[in-house]
């Protein structure tokens, strides 16, 4: 028999890059139940209005919304729970020390399931966006795509 490969899920959380001016990037691991890396498996994940955010010196986010497994039965769980994120005690105070400062927050980028089949965030620390940052950053985009698309 042939081991077959699993799919490679990558969920990534498009309007993060275009809110937050990212200057840092971390992948962390994420405490999952079952039901939950089920559903991450299916591509069955959200990331409308999610955050992270520090409680007595751990990394946590919230509003995360991994949809209900139809398979789990009664041993289900509550899509929007708060999930605990692992890093490193040194990066923790590094990056709890960053938070500190005005106008940074810790924002998910996308989701990803690792080569050993672990459920992995790549989370940013950034800096939200002005209007005008947003309008230059729509402006470089279409000079991008115009450029790419011309036919010389």
């Amino acid at each position: 028999m042939s081991k077959q490969k699993q799919p490679k899920v990558y969920i990534k959380n498009k309007p993060a890059t275009f809110e937050y001016a990212i200057e840092d990037r971390l992948v962390a691991g994420i405490m999952l139940t079952g039901s939950e890396i089920k559903s991450v498996r299916l591509n069955k994940v959200s990331f409308n209005d999610s955050y992270c955010f520090f409680h007595k010196g751990e990394l946590w986010i919230r509003s995360l919304h991994i949809a209900q497994y139809v398979n789990a039965g009664y041993v289900g769980h509550d899509p929007t729970r708060e999930r605990k994120l692992l890093l490193n005690k040194k990066e923790l105070k590094k990056w709890a020390q960053k938070i500190k400062e005005k106008g940074f927050t810790i924002v998910p980028l996308s989701m990803f399931i690792s080569d050993n089949g672990y459920a992995k965030l790549e989370i940013g620390l950034g800096k939200g966006k002005k209007l005008h940052d947003k309008r230059d950053s729509i402006k470089a985009r279409d000079a991008e795509r115009s450029l790419k698309n011309k036919d010389w």
